[in-house]
């Protein structure tokens, strides 16, 4: 069976969420892109120093994978042969979950929305969440913009706001500052 990308995800996570929080991780997101399942995972806030390092290396994600795969392989839920990559989320941080939205207020985020409306790609600092839908500032212009319609997201971060990210001390910028990104 076919599913659209946004259900796809929604069940992926249900499936195999449980699994990468028993091993101390967070799973940040999950993307489909061609033949690729591309999971994202960062350390658990929760996580204890027995379950993971201050970092996520090649073993955490082997650990995973191999955590991951029996549950995919059971549930079957992608009927085409793919290829599965576990890793971090990296300077391009993907955005999927309402939480992480509003974690990412004052950042700024470029985001691609699902075919339908006029305009499907928007760059601009994230003012926060209301009912279902993200606030986006754009060139000085609060944008409403449904979370159900986004297919993808992620942040665009300087180095220093990666590296504070990865010390688990997000930085967010200042509504005035991100008025030039378009």
């Amino acid at each position: 069976m076919a599913m659209d990308p946004i259900t796809l995800r929604q069940t992926l996570r249900e499936l195999i969420e449980p699994a990468v929080h028993r091993l101390g991780f967070d799973l940040v997101a999950i993307e489909w892109a061609g033949q690729v399942l591309r999971v994202s995972i960062d350390v658990a806030p929760q996580a204890t120093d027995e379950q993971v390092q201050a970092a996520v290396t090649a073993g955490a994600c082997a650990r995973v994978s191999r955590a991951i795969e029996p549950l995919l392989d059971a549930a079957d839920p992608i009927s085409s042969s793919y290829t599965l990559e576990v890793s971090s989320p990296g300077i391009e941080r993907p955005v999927q979950r309402r939480a992480d939205f509003e974690r990412f207020v004052g950042y700024t985020l470029r985001l691609r929305l699902e075919p339908g409306p006029p305009r499907r790609r928007y760059t601009g600092q994230i003012v926060g969440v209301r009912g279902d839908d993200l606030i986006l500032l754009v060139d000085g212009e609060e944008h409403p913009l449904h979370l159900d319609m986004i297919e993808r997201a992620h942040l665009v971060l300087s180095v220093e706001e990666y590296e504070a990210l990865g010390r688990g001390l997000p930085q967010p910028r200042p509504q005035e500052e991100s008025d030039d990104h378009q």
